[in-house]
């Protein structure tokens, strides 16, 4: 397609409404909308028709690995699984890659290994670990986006946990430069990790009792408190424990600079249904009961939750001990990205949510977070031309040979879903139609200090 052209859907997200709309596309940007459908000798149109034409999805929770573990993922398949998807925004975090990006000189390498791989946008989080506090400040002006926090062990040696007393020796710098501090918010205890290791490997039950809530209720309340002192931009990541809502709602009553996302796990699946050794299911912190998701559901109503982002964090099929079905030993990331949009679309409705939440969920709001409201997020004159186009109404299985991810490994599979994506836009230019890359190259990097 060519590189000026407009696209006409009788639901176009405009202005704050679906409409019958045409949108005008002029070097990759948002050159015009108008309303209705417009014929012009000038601009080659694409009718998409009854399809709902909305701003790409916006994801801020992606491990992509790469450099150094590109076997778990990498930037190729990842970023194509997200066209596929209709996300043409994600930002990578710091850790799961070899080197980590804990430094200035790492996030170099991030990015050379990102060059030429890129199918959509990306952008990046920093790292904060034991004994890097030093360089923060260099970090931070590197283009990272924001600062990565771990409370617990993050799966990997690489990138160690902080204490608090590494966040103070932190925390300043980056409230400073009014970038995020995202946080894992786990505290673990003794008591119940030491039982972590007495409890049957396979039993689902039993690994959702070894991260109870109280080790994320415990660490929220860690990092509401440092909110406060330091004023710093505070993020908690993949909120699974539904006890720490209330004193989020305090937080933000008292105007604390705190936002809070959950991921579709914790939307879609509930504990009970988990079936023994299945360790496709295993995350951390845990998908927990159906009544503690059913009040994510309500805070998400209520706003009390910001957005939803995937925390897609794949590897290899040895790491996740299919075979054995060893929950405490298997890797703790769940594969979802290709498929956010559907999975929350297809939860939501069963709750009487309109699209308009979707789009507040996963594109408005994630794009905010980011810094790039003025950019992304919006079908705007001027705005990025970012789409996804897609089907609500329109159901399909989730079958392995659709998946773009590098491994096929997702709780996801067999599922029946609704919302089909068909066309994904980047930069102007149509990445993905009827499940094929179409385009290759397309995404740019976004940095903070550009």
């Amino acid at each position: 397609m060519k590189n000026d052209f407009a696209i006409h859907s009788r639901r176009t997200w405009s202005s704050g409404r679906f409409q019958p709309a045409t949108v005008f596309i002029k070097n990759g940007l948002i050159h015009s909308i108008e309303k209705g459908k417009v014929l012009s000798s000038n601009w080659l149109l694409e009718d998409v028709g009854e399809a709902v034409l909305m701003p790409g999805l916006v994801d801020p929770h992606v491990h992509i690995n790469e450099p150094g573990r590109t076997d778990w993922e990498g930037f190729d398949t990842a970023t194509k699984a997200a066209a596929a998807g209709g996300i043409t925004t994600l930002v990578d975090m710091p850790l799961n890659s070899s080197p980590v990006t804990t430094s200035a000189e790492n996030f170099q390498k991030k990015l050379y290994a990102a060059k030429g791989r890129l199918h959509v946008n990306c952008g990046f989080w920093g790292g904060i670990v034991p004994g890097n506090a030093s360089g923060m400040k260099a970090l931070l002006q590197s283009g990272v986006l924001g600062i990565k926090a771990f409370l617990t062990h993050s799966g990997i040696d690489e990138f160690p946990n902080v204490t608090e007393a590494d966040l103070r020796k932190g925390m300043a710098t980056v409230a400073a430069s009014e970038l995020p501090l995202l946080v894992h918010c786990e505290l673990a205890d003794g008591i119940t990790a030491a039982s972590g290791n007495t409890i049957e490997p396979s039993s689902y039950q039993h690994y959702l009792q070894s991260r109870p809530k109280k080790w994320e209720n415990d660490a929220v309340a860690l990092m509401i408190r440092l909110c406060r002192e330091f004023n710093c931009r505070t993020h908690v990541v993949h909120l699974s424990s539904a006890e720490a809502i209330p004193m989020i709602i305090e937080a933000k009553k008292e105007g604390l600079p705190i936002t809070v996302e959950t991921c579709p796990q914790y939307l879609y699946f509930n504990a009970e249904k988990i079936p023994n050794g299945d360790t496709r299911f295993k995350c951390a912190p845990p998908i927990r009961e159906k009544e503690n998701n059913d009040q994510l559901w309500k805070a998400l109503r209520d706003n009390v939750i910001d957005f939803i982002a995937t925390d897609h964090s794949p590897a290899p099929p040895a790491l996740k001990c299919l075979e054995s079905g060893n929950l405490i030993q298997a890797w703790g990331g769940i594969s979802s990205l290709q498929f956010l949009l559907p999975i929350v679309w297809t939860a939501a409705r069963q709750r009487n949510f309109t699209l308009k939440n979707i789009i507040n969920w996963l594109v408005e709001k994630s794009a905010a977070f980011i810094g790039q409201k003025n950019n992304k997020g919006k079908i705007a004159a001027g705005y990025d031309a970012d789409l996804a186009v897609w089907k609500p109404e329109e159901s399909f299985e989730v079958k392995a040979e659709h998946i773009f991810h590098r491994h096929k490994i997702t709780p996801y599979l067999g599922a029946q879903l609704f919302g089909k994506v068909v066309q994904t836009y980047v930069n102007g230019v149509k990445v993905f139609e009827n499940d094929k890359i179409v385009n290759n190259n397309c995404g740019k990097l976004i940095l903070k200090n550009e």
